[in-house]
Parts: structure tokens; sequence; C-alpha cells
């Protein structure tokens, strides 16, 4: 018998690849018996990994179930979950850590010794509320999810204090925060290049606006190129962006990396534009990997007047405020850049890199985990 708790860490996602998931991974193999759900192979670490296949959908797909409000069917016909739940059934834990609204159900039902650990990584209810019909259907579907399990759980963090007090508001239950924040890399800034390299990385979804980038560069100064890295999650939409961009002056498109590599490939650069238009809730209050990964990576930082960033940036003087989201607004940002100021964006990442690490950012799961675990009794 081990001498050590028992975690699951579940999560519909491919857990190898997924960022947050990973750290989790990592942080807790090191202290507990780490088992892990999620699609693919197992991450390293681990005593054991439950599989889902690749196919299985992670979010609600009964649509009947959805309109006709009989949400409980609607989420245990839910692909991923109906193929995780006999897996898990009957297996004995600890403590779980459910990453996203649509494990949290799940993980409740199997009963682990001291409870659930909630980690929301984006607010749920809003999530797609700049499209009618989801707000229509699915959203109140995911304030059932809410409104039924949130109370039950243990301990919740989410990824923007926007977002946790969004939830605290809503649902009653008190909400820390653990940001995106990359691991620690021991590196020094790279000297500005010339001309200045600029990078952008992104899900390739459409509401992003990515074609914003494309119409910055077709009259951007001469002292600076541009290279996108655009994940294929709406391969369409992608393709269209590749088409409108071709032949644009100083545009390059660049193939996606491993996350292990991201970092190596961003310090190839000197600003990263962390740009997100406010199309849905949560791009409001967006605070993500890329802007931690920029500073890892000793960059700079432009971005839009998203207020989770712009706190951060502001603090620490990392780079530049566009005054709104508007390619002209932007434009005029990059008209201004010399390698002086960029060099001295560059510093100031490299002066705040450990503060925003995620190994300084962390402590909100570990508090909750700690605390899960508090009468845990080897042997017991």
């Amino acid at each position: 018998m081990s001498h050590r708790p028992s975690l699951l860490i579940l999560s519909f996602s491919p857990i190898r690849s997924d960022p947050r998931v990973l750290k989790q991974v990592k942080l807790f193999s090191d202290l507990y018996d780490v088992t892990t759900c999620g699609y693919g192979d197992a991450p390293d670490g681990v005593v054991d990994h439950v599989e889902i296949p690749r196919e299985a959908r992670g979010w609600v797909d009964d649509k009947v179930a959805v309109a006709t409000r009989r949400y409980r069917r609607a989420y245990w016909n839910t692909q991923a979950v109906a193929d995780a739940r006999p897996k898990l059934t009957g297996r004995r834990f600890d403590g779980i850590l459910a990453n996203d609204l649509n494990a949290v159900p799940l993980a409740l039902e199997l009963k682990p010794r001291f409870g659930v650990h909630g980690d929301l990584h984006e607010f749920a209810p809003k999530e797609k509320d700049d499209d009618l019909r989801w707000r229509l259907t699915v959203a109140p579907y995911t304030r059932w999810l809410c409104r039924t399990y949130l109370k039950q759980l243990a301990s919740v963090t989410t990824v923007a204090r926007g977002i946790a007090d969004q939830y605290e508001a809503d649902y009653g239950v008190k909400v820390g925060v653990v940001t995106n924040a990359a691991p620690y890399s021991e590196r020094e800034p790279a000297p500005v290049h010339s001309p200045i390299r600029l990078i952008h990385s992104a899900a390739g979804q459409r509401y992003r606006k990515l074609e914003n980038f494309i119409e910055l560069m077709k009259d951007a100064p001469a002292n600076v190129t541009l290279d996108m890295i655009v994940m294929p999650n709406e391969p369409d939409y992608v393709a269209e962006l590749k088409a409108q961009g071709a032949g644009v002056a100083g545009l390059t498109f660049r193939d996606p990396v491993p996350y292990d590599r991201l970092v190596d490939t961003l310090a190839e650069y000197d600003v990263s534009m962390t740009f997100l238009p406010p199309t849905n809730f949560n791009l409001a209050h967006a605070l993500p990997n890329k802007f931690f990964e920029a500073v890892q990576a000793r960059l700079g930082l432009i971005i839009g007047p998203s207020p989770e960033m712009v706190a951060i940036l502001e603090q620490y003087g990392l780079g530049e405020v566009v005054p709104d989201f508007s390619v002209e607004s932007l434009r005029s940002v990059i008209a201004r850049l010399t390698p002086e100021s960029v060099a001295a964006w560059k510093a100031a990442a490299h002066a705040a890199a450990r503060d925003l690490s995620s190994e300084a950012q962390q402590k909100g799961w570990e508090d909750a985990i700690a605390a899960l675990f508090a009468e845990f009794v080897p042997g017991d």
C-alpha cells in the first residue's frame, strides 16, 4: 500500500499536449500517486493512465436532450463521459482534480475519499456567447451544470480574476486564481533583430479575427516582419487566412511546434502580439498562455486593452497597450517601435520571468490539493 495519497487528474483533453493540465501532472506527480484520464498516451511521471479514444467528443452532443432540457441525460451521453465512466467506476481515489466543467459531474460521482477540486479553464456559461444558437441551447445547459455541481466541490480555481469574480457572483462559490503561466526558462534576452521580428501564436478560430494581422502587414513599416503560428482548430478558416496572406510582404505562416519547444521558438523573435478582440466574455477577460510564454522567451509584448493582461503588463513594464482593438491603432503602435524600446521590454521580461513563472503561480493548486488531503493518514 502506498504511503502517498492517490490523485486522479481528469481532463477531456490530450494531456501530453495540454499545457495547463500537464503542469498539474508535473507538479503533483512528485507529491502524490497520480493517475490521469484523458485522450492519448500517458504523460510522464504518473502511476497509471486511463485513455479515452480521441474520437470521443468531450462536450455535450445529445441535441435532443439539450433541446428538451433533459440535462442529466445530455451529460451522461457525452461521448467522452460515457467512455470514461465504466473505466473509472469501482476505482478508489483519495482525491480528484477535475479539469473544466465537463469533468466535474463524473468526478463527483466517483466519490473520492477527500473530495474533488475543480479547475475551470474558462467561464463556461459564456464560452461562446457570441453565437446566438449556442446562447439559446448550450448556455442553459452549462448554467445548469454550474448550479447543480459547483457547490459540491471542495475547492475551485480558474485562470483569471475576472472569470473567478463572475463564478462567485453567479454561483456563490469561492474561486481562486492560477494563471496560465509558463514554466521558468533560464535564458538571457536575445539582441533585437533588424528588422524587428514580431510573432503571433494562436488557435485558428474565426472569432479571434486573425485576419486583422494580415491587414496590419499590408501597410506595415518596413522595419518589422510578422510570423504567425496558427493551430488548425478550424482548418477551413486557417486555409482562408493563408490565402489572404499570400504575397503580403513581411508576413510568414510558420508551422505549429510542440509545446515543449514553443518558448525556444518564440525566443527567436522580439515582440509577441497578444491582441485578442473581446468577441466573447472569455476573450474579454483573457490572460492566455501566450502572454506568459512571451515573458519566458524574454520578448516584449503588444496587447489590446484586455484588463487582465494590462494590469500585469503595466506592473512590470513589459510592453505597450494598444488603446483599442482596431487595426489602425495597432499599426500606429507598430510604427513607433524602435530597437531601444523593444530592448527595454525584453529586459523587463527578463526581470519579471521568475515572478510570472508557473512555479510561482501554482500555489493555488498546491494549497487546494494539500487541503483536500489534510486528513490523509498513510496506510489508512
